[in-house]
């Protein structure tokens, strides 16, 4: 009974395991062969990201409005109350209430002809998470979990994929059939260190070895009886959490390192905040974070609620964009602004706007993206794409060819079917220099 606690650690239906869970185990006894992970340790950041790519998406959940962001039409009747400003880029223009994402525009390239046919949340969300729709045979993994496997570094001893902010994994999204150890480390709280990641008291860095040296032993017996599957994956959970919680890598989550001026400049509202955790985790070697603005999904009173939304994203998008430029880390960093689909050119009872995929917007920056350009157009009403339509799997495609990943490679799914990281589509090359 102890052997068959141990072998199965509890995990939700997508396959992700909480960070108190699995670091309970570990601070109950249990632990894992962690074989490298002290040499891991020792690897310098600067040299992690002279060698790769990394991503940072911001999702808007809910689906933002094209109108009241970044494809605005003002003085018509589909544009409703919102004005549209200027951009150091001529012939750029975007929603009055992006003034700070607005100076950063020769940063920006936008792609104001996104189209597809999901117009419901959680299929939607879920497609433009994984480049697929839901599947009731496979459970696909979500874009961070394949970029943290394609180009993340395999010793590295923090989290490949780290996910800021998200409430709603449970619609399934996660490594999928990857393996645990690709799943999204969850941050519900960036100006908090992440909770539970510490040793238990009393236990020390020896007393912890030798609880990571008797699972070995233990597991070995075990794979030998016929678990060698069960035991492989287990030992990569605790041996990821292991690495975790000796890291000294793990500062990284800590935002009162920052000075007061800077985390003002994203500002304090937990997205901000994320956003320039975000900053200070790819720069210490993750590959993949993603930050979410929740509430987009304005039925009702969208000007209002997007205006007060726009503010806290704008400020925490661009200043992102200014640190990464400064820092010399932009041209390594796809950023990605997005959410599942956009808002109705009608403006229906509620003053609000309702599910529209035909015709939405998505913004790309850094990664070799050439910024300050617009690629596609929707028509003068806002409701039909009018040149250029760009469908999930080319964004996808333009992902992979951003980040140097092949988006044709097959990984094996369930039942050893070989299944490709995208299915389709072309990249927008237009987008690279």
């Amino acid at each position: 009974m102890f052997l068959q606690s141990l072998m199965h650690v509890r995990t939700d239906a997508a396959g992700r395991v909480s960070r108190r869970t699995f670091l309970h185990s570990v601070g109950a006894g249990a632990g894992v062969a962690a074989l490298g992970w002290k040499d891991a340790v020792t690897l310098h950041a600067a040299d992690l990201r002279q060698r790769g790519m990394a991503c940072i998406l911001l999702f808007m959940n809910g689906g933002p409005s094209q109108f009241e962001t970044f494809d605005p039409k003002p003085d018509t009747k589909n544009g409703g109350p919102t004005k549209a400003i200027d951009t150091p880029v001529s012939g750029i223009r975007i929603a009055e209430h992006w003034p700070n994402v607005a100076e950063r525009m020769k940063d920006i390239a936008l792609i104001r002809s996104m189209t597809s046919k999901e117009g419901a949340h959680p299929r939607a969300v879920y497609q433009l998470h994984t480049g697929y729709l839901p599947s009731g045979a496979v459970n696909y993994p979500t874009f961070g979990s394949v970029a943290a496997k394609e180009i993340g570094q395999p010793d590295f001893d923090l989290p490949g994929f780290v996910s800021i902010g998200n409430r709603r994994l449970s619609a399934g999204l996660g490594a999928g059939f990857l393996g645990m150890q690709f799943a999204p480390f969850v941050v519900n709280n960036p100006n908090q260190m992440p909770s539970n990641a510490e040793l238990p008291s009393g236990v020390n860095d020896r007393r912890f070895a030798r609880r990571l040296d008797l699972m070995k032993d233990i597991e070995e017996d075990f794979a030998k009886a016929g678990a060698q599957r069960q035991v492989d994956g287990h030992q990569a959970l605790y041996t990821s959490a292991a690495q975790l919680v000796l890291s000294p890598h793990l500062k990284a989550f800590d935002l009162n390192q920052e000075k007061d001026s800077v985390r003002d400049r994203y500002g304090r509202s937990s997205f901000g905040q994320g956003c320039l955790l975000a900053r200070r985790l790819v720069e210490t070697g993750v590959t993949f974070v993603e930050v979410e603005s929740d509430g987009w999904d304005t039925h009702q009173n969208n000007f209002d609620r997007s205006k007060s939304l726009s503010g806290e994203v704008d400020k925490g998008f661009a200043a992102l964009l200014a640190d990464l430029r400064e820092r010399g880390m932009l041209e390594k960093t796809l950023v990605i602004w997005m959410g599942e689909f956009g808002r109705t050119p009608r403006i229906n009872g509620n003053n609000g706007r309702d599910h529209f995929p035909r015709a939405f917007t998505a913004a790309l920056a850094g990664g070799g993206v050439k910024g300050g350009q617009v690629i596609g157009a929707t028509s003068a009403d806002g409701s039909d794409v009018t040149d250029r339509p760009v469908g999930v799997a080319d964004l996808f495609c333009t992902f992979c060819h951003a980040l140097k990943i092949n988006p044709h490679k097959e990984n094996i799914g369930p039942f050893d079917r070989p299944i490709k990281i995208v299915d389709g589509g072309k990249p927008v090359k237009e987008l690279f220099a």
